[in-house]
């Protein structure tokens, strides 16, 4: 989700003192319940896609859950409209997207920057962007 997706995920914060590694204080509901309720729901259930797992996990690991849910307006735009915006442009703009979430950027989901992320890798990231795209309805 090259700069765009990256963009979209701007307001995306880093690991800010007092919060525990998924971005929160550790008391919100965890992040995997929030992503898998609204996409175990869809006619095509994507749970069992191989990306799926893999790419989850990683956004749980990180903050992106601190600016993004599924379905609901954040910070940064919603993965869905991510998902709806870039996944008819896949394979290709896998890598754009990734480098998004690694370098950060701003200006197309609105005025709030996207962080950079460098301690996620070109490949790690990639696996979320993977998991991200298969959330278009």
């Amino acid at each position: 989700m090259a700069a765009t997706f990256l963009a979209m995920l701007s307001a995306c914060g880093g690991n800010e003192s007092g919060k525990d590694n998924t971005g929160g204080t550790g008391t919100e509901t965890k992040p995997t319940e929030t992503a898998k309720e609204p996409a175990a729901t869809e006619s095509s259930d994507v749970t069992s896609h191989p990306d799926y797992q893999p790419g989850l996990e990683l956004i749980a690991q990180s903050d992106c859950f601190t600016c993004h849910k599924v379905d609901e307006a954040y910070t940064g735009p919603t993965y869905r409209q991510v998902a709806e915006k870039y996944a008819s442009q896949a394979p290709g703009i896998i890598p754009e997207l990734a480098s998004k979430i690694v370098k950060g950027g701003s200006g197309v989901w609105g005025q709030v920057p996207m962080i950079p992320h460098p301690g996620i890798s070109q490949s790690d990231a990639e696996k979320m962007v993977k998991y991200i795209l298969l959330l278009k309805k």
